[in-house]
């Protein structure tokens, strides 16, 4: 059975920081995508990154230039750096985990950003 456990999530202020991470355990077949969404309140959830297992890499438009999302393939652990946070960027962040047959979801973690 597969698990994603997030963590990182959290309240600060405008402009500060934050680092996400997602640690998959369980048996799973090759991760060939490593994803964050994200979800605020009243709306829908929204693709926020992902990254491929060629580490290719792509953003929202949103986030571009202030997340980096990165993974470590020996503790298959997916990251998303958080900096310059902004008030909208306020939802719960889940992670999305797919090998050729499998999607997998996180629990989220709530990431509350103050102005």
């Amino acid at each position: 059975q597969v698990h994603l456990v997030e963590s990182g999530g959290g309240l600060v202020q405008a402009g500060r920081s934050l680092r996400l991470s997602c640690a998959v355990s369980g048996s799973i077949s090759s991760i060939n995508y490593m994803g964050w969404y994200r979800q605020a309140p009243g709306k829908q959830r929204e693709w926020v990154s992902f990254i491929t297992n060629g580490r290719s890499t792509n953003y929202a438009d949103s986030v571009k230039g202030r997340f980096t999302i990165s993974r470590d393939n020996a503790e298959n652990t997916v990251y998303l750096q958080m900096n310059n946070l902004k008030p909208e960027d306020t939802a719960v962040y889940y992670c999305n985990i797919r090998s050729s047959v499998n999607s997998y979801w996180g629990q989220g973690t709530q990431v509350t950003v103050s102005s």
